[in-house]
This record gives structure tokens, C-alpha cells and sequence, in this order.
């Protein structure tokens, strides 16, 4: 006799009796369909690495004719001797011509040359020795330089032997001899002379000739421009001269500071630069060559004689520009960190920048440039230089790092160096740039086509990662794609850092929040539709998108002729697979089918929205391009391409929608899947058994499933001891058990036992699997007269204990699961597992007659 309560639980209906009533929520979906509903994962495109280190790779859109070479020549002769701010443009207007006779020879003559001069009046001569008296006093007297007293070492190596002059009266006395004025014009006529201040008296020291050598070239004996002129005023003193420097000593008796370093730096050039200058001049060896290098860089940097201020940096960059003839990739290095380091423009920073991009062409060299500090020295270009003006130079600069950015032992020093912001702003100028005139500048894609790879190379480090969202790169990305669409080395780069970093959670959420960026993959898909290696990369990015987050999906399904474009893609690549059927056409069979599998995953992430998933089931297109997929390609031959296109159909099959293609064509996909169900490939298993769990829920297809006993099937599935497969299996004979004429198989190849030994394994952790398998056998047991004869007398005892023992326990979760999750599931194994569980106890409490004490038995 049954109680009134067991009479109600025997009125309950089957569970899983397909329901026209109303059409449950987004959410009730996504939360109840556990894998009805799931994304499809793929692997990044690959990206072969290039043989060669060039500008442009094999695959580049451009012409060889229309890019920038990568193999040139580079001499001496390829450098300018002159390296002065480029002409303004601006036109000057003429001066008037007042002819005069020159008192001194030009810069560019030789200083030893004197203009012919008329005879000197003897009065002239006591009036110019009065005024060369005065000059001399006023240098002892500490006003021709100011009170700076030069360091005592550099005061040694300057000063070996010296000649005293002493003025005041008609007689000068030089190292103890009496002359007169006269006399000692010419003897300063006939030696070079120097003034100096040692802070208690003046005096005119003459500056010894550089030890160790018998003579010097005249450029480093003088010292450069300042030199000769130096050497002019020694060796032709003539009245205007001395009127000239007594003026100057009356007029400015406190010379500023920068006067005296240039004092101090003739000093330094004399005593530490020229000797290593003249080394370099000798050419004996490379080795000796480029430790005087390194020397020579030290030395001007202790001098401060870097950068472009210095006045005898021509000297300095001519003898370097000599050098580089020697071809050497060590030697060339070093004298293109010096040249660099002195600031060069226009034309030879060009040629240094071609340098050093020549050299590290070959990867050998990657050990010189990580010696020589290199990378410091093109980061500061890219940081100091005008990029408008220096735009080919900043090209091979960064083809340079470009190339370094592919050895992995660079990234850590590149990234540390700063080199993500530095390109990020140079991104953002040239962005600018551009929405200011409203056309590309000339040769910028040219230079982007190399900052994009730096940066695809660049995104492999998570601290690179960190940094460009930091400083929000990627909207200038976009921005860049979009504003150089017609450019796809450009777009292809791009593309190829959006797969790196929307591989990565934080940076695909910042890429997925950025709404202008789904139009402009829609519009690269629709102008580039068969250039494979971009597409599938835009393919790609979107799947990572679209895979876990509704709005992403919503956002690009509301971009217009959106569905219609993947589909017209889907059908350019399945033709073309179709096409490719013969051995040579191997390599384009491979590149379609991987967009075939890029793009069956976008659509099966889409179809996960209720708005657009039963679009999708509705569209006879899509219905039929995904069941063509699966007629003409078998999981032996494209493993990924079936599994997605079955997750795909898997998708659409959840609606249950009256203009639904995938219900009209049901018998016929299941036909289909029993391909994959009797394959070796367990993942293709799944996703048919998944496809049959939807479809299993229409009275047609339970009856195929028994017919063509893929029932079986799935109970021997229930002995896989894989909680995705069991968990499907169980939900298509949860579906056959709902009919009262097929209950009974659950009897064959022992279903009831396999159940009831999921329900011991999975039940304590998955409080879904543990209800689908109480609800089968909540159906099974609808007319069950006696527990024992309904699932024997050894499942029943083993229900009778299990049960009570689930009801009195929470659901046991490992430390993979986070908090909010924990909850989530103990929530619903109280609401959803513990109901079912306790009806099901009851029925089988109510018709079992206790012998004996029960006990679990062991498995």
C-alpha cells in the first residue's frame, strides 16, 4: 500500500520530456546545458620562421621593386665629410658687396699660409708693441681667462717644456735671452704657441709635440678647427691681430664657463684623444684597431666630447668614416656606437643605421651586438631622432632590431630598455601624423611593417604583455590597421600580435572591449577573403573573443552582413578544399582546411547566444556548409575540422526552434554521426554522443538510436570512466527512457549496474552527472511494483546505502574550484541533486522489503 506521498512522486512525469512551454532564459540556458552548449579551442596559426633576415619576407605583398633593398653596398665614400644641420629651405636675401682685403686666411686653408702684407710703418711697430704689452699684462693679470685652474694631472701631461715670455719694457726675455720686440715676433712667428692660466701667473707655453711619433697629420696637430685657428694667430701675428685680441681682452674680461671647458678640452684632445686617433691611423691590425675603439669611446666620454656639440667631431667622423672600408663586422660595430654617440643626421645617420643593419643580416653576429651594447644605441635613435626627417634611417634602425628582437636571448634587455614604450610612441606619432594630413606619410608603412614585427616578437615575454596594456596599445593598433588597410604586411603583422595576446585572458578582454575593433576585422575579412594567411589569423582572433565572453559575441553579430561574410569565407575554403584535391596542391589543401577550422570554431562560440543560435540553426547556408564538412571529410583525414564542425551542429541542435534546418535534417545527421561513433578517436566520440543527447529528445531519432543500436553504445560509454562521456551518454538513454516501450534496454549488456557504479565514482564531485543518472533511473522505476525485480537485489542495496549517504553529506570539491564557483555548485547539489535523490529513495524505500542489514558492496 502506497502513502500519499508516494502516490504523487508516482504521478511525477519522466524527467527530460521535451516542453513547449516558454522559452527559457539566457542565463537558465547557459547554466542548465553544462556541455550542450560549449566553445571549440584551436591552436594559433603557424608562423614559419624566415631563412633569411631581410626588410621583407617571402610572403610580403610588395614588389621587390617597390620596397626598400635589404642588400646594398656601403664604403667610406658613402658618408659625407660634413655633418651640419640640414639647409632651412628658407632664401636668403643678398648682401650688399663691400669689397675689402682679408686679414687672415679662411677656416679651410692651410693655417701655415700667410696674405702677403704691406711693410709696417715704425711707428706702427711701438704703438702694436705697446698694445702687445698690454695683452700680456692683462694675461698675467688673470682677465684675458677666467680664475679656473686646470686639473693638476692634466696640467703635467700638457705641459713638458715650456718658453717664459716676459713683456713690460722694450727688451723680452724668453728662457733667460734678452730680445727685443722685434726679435720676438719672429720668434713667436716660428713656434706654435698655447695661452694658459695656472691661477698664480700667465705665461705662453709652448705645447710639446705628441711623444712617440716624429709628426702628426695637420688635422690632429691643430686640433681641428679651433686649432688652426690657434695656429694662424701663432705663426702670423700681425698688427690686426693683436688690436683684435686687445679688444677682445678689454671688452670681455669674463668669458663664460663653456669658453674655458673648450680650454680644458684642448688640453684633453691634445693629451688622450690624439694618440688614439693616430693608432687608429696606422690600420696595423683589427684587433688593436678596435681596442683603440673602445678606448676612443671611453675617452670622449670621460672629455664629454659626445654628442653633436663638440667642434672637433668632423675630425673625429672623418677618420671613422675611413675605417669602415676595412669591412670588418666587429671593427664596424664599434665605430658605429662611436658615430652614433656623436649625434650624426641626414645622410650619415642613415649610413651608420645601414651599417649596423647590414651586420646583424647574418645571425652570427647577434653575440657582437649583445657585446657592443648596440641595442642601447638604436633604442636612443628611435627615442631622440625626428622621425619625419630620419624616416629611411628609423627603417633600417628597426629592420636592425627587428632582426635582434628574433633572438630570445634579447627580449629581457629590450624590454627592460624600454623598447615597448618607445615603439608604442612612435605608433601613436605616426597615428597622428596621419588623421592630421588624412594620408599615410610616404614610407611609413614601410617602417611599420618592422615595428609590427618587433612587437609580434615582443609579445611572447608577459612583461611586454603588461606593458601594452598598460599604456593601452592596443586601440593604436587597431588604429593603425584601419588607417592602413590597403597595406597587409601591415595588417598581417597586427593580426599576428592580436593571436599572440588574445591567447592571454587580460589582454583578450582589453581587445574584446575596444567595439571598433570588430568592424575592422569584418572589413579585412571582406577585402582580403582569400589571402589565407591573414584571414585565418582574423579568424582566429575572433574565436579567442568570442569563446567565453556573450558581449563579444553580440557586439560582432551586430556589425551588419557580419553572419554573411564568415559564410561567404566558409564557402570560398570549402570550394577550395575541394579543389585541392591532387598531391601538388597539398601545401593549399593544409592552409584551407586550417581556416575551415578557425572559422567552424567562430561559429560554434557564436551560436552559444540565444539570439543568434537559432539564426544559425535557421540558415540553410550554414546548415549546409557545416553538414557538406562532415559528407566529404572523415576524422582520419582533418581530425580538428571534424571535431569542430560536430561542436558546431552540437550548438545549433540545442534549439529547439520550428524553422530549425538541423531538425528538419535530423535522421540524416544522425547517420552522419555514426561515423564518428564507431571511429578509434575518443574526442569524436564525445562530440557525436553530445549531438545525439540533443537530438535524442525527438521521438524519430529515439527510435533510430534503437534501431540501429547505438543504444548499446552508450551504455558500454558508462564503463569509460570519463565523466564528459558519461555524463552524455547518460543524458541520451535518459532521453530513451522517457518512452515507457524502451525503458528496457537499460537491462541489456548491463545498464542499471554501470549506472548505478557512475552515480558511486561521480556522484560526490559532480552533482550533475549524479543527477542525470538518478533521473534515468527515476524513469526506468515508473511501474516498479517490487525494488529488488526492478534493479536486482544487489544495485537496489547498493542504492539504498549510497543514497541516505548523499543526502547527509555536502558535495565534496577540490582546490581547483575558486570560491564563487564552490558555491555555485553546493548551491545546486542542495536545490537540484538533493530533491531527485531523496524522490528516488523514497520509491525504492517504499517497494523494498527489508531482510537483512544492508552494506555498500566494494567495486
Amino acid at each position: 500500500m502506497l502513502s500519499p506521498n508516494d502516490k504523487k512522486l508516482e504521478k511525477l512525469d519522466p524527467f527530460y520530456r521535451p516542453s513547449m512551454s516558454k522559452q527559457k532564459t539566457s542565463a537558465e540556458i547557459i547554466s542548465e546545458a553544462r556541455n550542450a552548449l560549449r566553445t571549440v579551442g584551436t591552436q594559433r596559426p603557424f608562423t614559419p620562421r624566415e631563412d633569411q633576415r631581410k626588410l621583407f619576407g617571402p610572403t610580403s605583398s610588395r614588389t621587390p621593386e617597390n620596397r626598400p633593398p635589404s642588400s646594398f653596398s656601403l664604403h667610406a665614400s658613402s658618408f659625407e665629410s660634413s655633418d651640419s644641420r640640414p639647409i632651412s629651405g628658407a632664401r636668403l636675401s643678398p648682401l650688399e658687396l663691400k669689397p675689402k682685403a682679408p686679414a687672415s686666411p679662411t677656416t679651410e686653408e692651410d693655417p701655415c699660409l700667410a696674405f702677403p702684407k704691406p711693410p709696417v710703418d715704425p711707428a706702427k711697430i711701438r704703438r702694436i708693441s705697446s698694445a702687445r704689452a698690454r695683452l700680456f699684462r692683462a694675461a698675467s693679470q688673470g682677465t684675458l681667462l677666467p680664475d679656473r685652474t686646470l686639473p693638476p694631472t692634466e696640467s703635467k701631461k700638457t705641459v713638458e717644456s715650456k718658453e717664459t715670455v716676459v713683456m713690460g719694457d722694450p727688451m723680452v726675455k724668453i728662457n733667460g735671452i734678452h730680445l727685443t720686440e722685434s726679435d720676438a715676433v719672429g720668434h713667436l712667428k716660428s713656434h706654435p704657441l698655447q695661452l694658459t692660466y695656472d691661477g698664480s701667473f700667465s705665461e705662453i707655453k709652448e705645447q710639446e709635440t705628441f711623444k712617440g711619433t716624429t709628426s702628426l697629420p695637420s688635422h690632429l696637430r691643430s686640433g681641428g678647427d679651433q686649432g688652426k685657428r690657434r695656429s694662424r694667430t701663432s705663426s702670423s701675428f700681425n698688427s690686426s691681430d693683436l688690436s683684435r685680441l686687445e679688444t677682445r681682452a678689454v671688452s670681455k674680461a669674463n668669458l663664460q664657463e663653456k669658453e674655458t671647458e673648450i680650454e680644458v678640452d684642448e688640453v684633453f684632445w691634445n693629451t688622450r684623444i690624439v694618440p688614439i686617433l693616430h693608432e687608429l691611423e696606422k690600420e696595423e691590425n683589427i684587433e688593436t684597431i678596435c681596442a683603440a675603439c673602445t678606448q676612443l669611446h671611453h675617452a670622449l666620454e670621460e672629455g664629454n666630447m659626445l654628442g653633436n656639440k663638440f667642434k672637433r667631431r668632423s675630425i673625429l667622423l672623418k677618420t671613422l668614416y675611413k675605417l669602415v672600408d676595412i669591412g670588418s663586422d666587429v671593427l664596424s660595430l664599434k665605430l658605429a656606437k662611436i658615430i652614433l654617440a656623436l649625434k650624426v643626421s641626414r645622410k650619415n645617420l642613415l649610413n651608420v643605421c645601414k651599417l649596423i643593419f647590414k651586420i646583424s643580416r647574418s645571425e652570427k653576429n647577434d653575440s657582437l651586438i649583445e657585446n657592443d651594447s648596440i641595442l642601447e644605441s638604436l633604442l636612443e635613435v628611435l627615442r631622440s631622432e625626428d622621425l619625419q626627417t630620419n624616416t629611411e634611417a628609423f627603417l633600417y634602425c628597426m629592420g636592425a632590431i627587428k632582426f635582434i628582437s628574433g633572438n630570445p636571448g634579447f627580449l629581457d634587455e629590450m624590454i627592460s630598455k624600454d623598447a615597448v614604450e618607445i615603439l608604442m610612441n612612435l605608433i601613436k606619432q605616426i597615428n597622428e601624423n596621419t588623421k592630421k594630413c588624412g594620408t599615410c606619410l610616404p614610407n611609413s608603412g614601410h617602417l611599420l611593417v618592422q615595428m609590427t614585427a618587433t612587437l609580434r616578437n615582443l609579445v611572447d615575454s608577459p612583461l611586454a604583455r603588461s606593458k601594452l596594456l598598460s599604456i593601452s596599445a592596443l586601440p593604436q593598433l587597431c588604429m593603425v590597421m584601419g588607417q592602413y588597410v590597403a597595406d597587409k604586411d601591415v595588417c598581417t603583422n597586427i593580426a599576428r600580435i592580436f593571436s599572440k595576446l588574445t591567447s592571454y585572458h587580460d589582454c583578450c578582454v582589453a581587445l574584446a572591449n575596444y567595439s571598433r575593433c570588430y568592424a575592422l576585422f569584418l572589413k579585412l575579412i571582406n577585402k582580403y577573403q582569400k589571402k589565407q594567411d591573414l584571414v585565418v589569423r582574423i579568424i582566429f582572433i575572433l574565436g579567442n573573443l568570442t569563446a567565453k565572453n556573450n558581449q563579444a559575441r553580440e557586439q560582432f553579430c551586430k556589425e551588419k552582413g557580419s553572419i554573411p561574410a564568415l559564410l561567404s569565407l566558409f564557402g570560398t575554403f570549402h570550394r577550395l578544399d575541394l579543389g585541392a584535391e591532387k598531391p601538388a596542391a597539398g601545401a593549399g589543401r593544409a592552409q584551407a582546411q586550417d581556416v575551415l577550422i578557425k572559422l567552424t570554431r567562430v561559429l560554434a562560440n557564436l551560436a552559444i547566444h540565444p539570439a543568434v543560435g537559432p539564426a544559425l540553426a535557421a540558415d540553410p547556408l550554414a546548415v549546409g556548409l557545416l553538414l557538406a564538412t562532415l559528407e566529404y571529410k572523415s576524422i582520419e583525414d582533418c581530425e580538428e575540422l571534424v571535431i569542430n564542425t560536430t561542436a558546431t551542429i552540437n550548438n545549433l541542435s540545442y534549439y529547439q526552434v520550428k524553422n530549425s534546418i538541423i531538425q528538419d535534417k535530423k535522421l540524416y545527421i544522425a547517420e552522419l554521426l555514426i561515423k564518428l561513433l564507431v571511429s578509434n578517436n575518443m574526442d569524436g566520440i564525445l562530440e557525436a554522443v553530445r549531438v545525439f543527447g540533443n537530438l535524442s529528445q525527438d521521438r524519430d531519432i529515439c527510435n533510430f538510436i534503437v534501431q540501429k543500436n547505438v543504444h548499446k553504445f552508450m551504455i558500454a560509454l558508462l564503463d569509460a570512466k570519463h565523466q564528459d562521456i558519461c555524463f552524455s551518454a547518460c543524458g541520451v538513454l535518459l532521453n530513451l527512457t522517457v518512452d515507457k516501450d524502451k525503458r528496457v534496454i537499460l537491462k541489456e549488456g548491463g545498464g542499471i549496474k554501470k549506472l548505478v557504479d557512475c552515480l558511486r565514482h561521480f556522484g560526490p564531485t559532480d552533482w550533475q552527472l549524479a543527477c542525470l543518472v538518478c533521473k534515468t533511473l527515476w524513469n526506468f522505476s515508473e511501474n516498479i511494483t517490487n525494488a529488488s525485480s526492478c534493479f536486482g537485489d544487489e544495485d537496489t542495496n547498493t542504492l539504498l546505502v549510497l543514497l541516505p549517504s548523499f543526502l547527509d553529506e555536502e558535495l565534496a570539491l577540490d582546490g581547483s574550484f575558486d570560491q564563487d564557483l564552490k558555491n555555485y555548485h553546493k548551491l545546486h547539489w542542495e536545490t537540484e541533486f538533493k530533491p531527485v535523490a531523496q524522490q528516488l529513495l523514497n520509491r525504492i524505500q517504499s517497494h523494498h522489503t527489508f531482510l537483512e542489514p544492508l552494506s555498500l558492496p566494494s567495486f
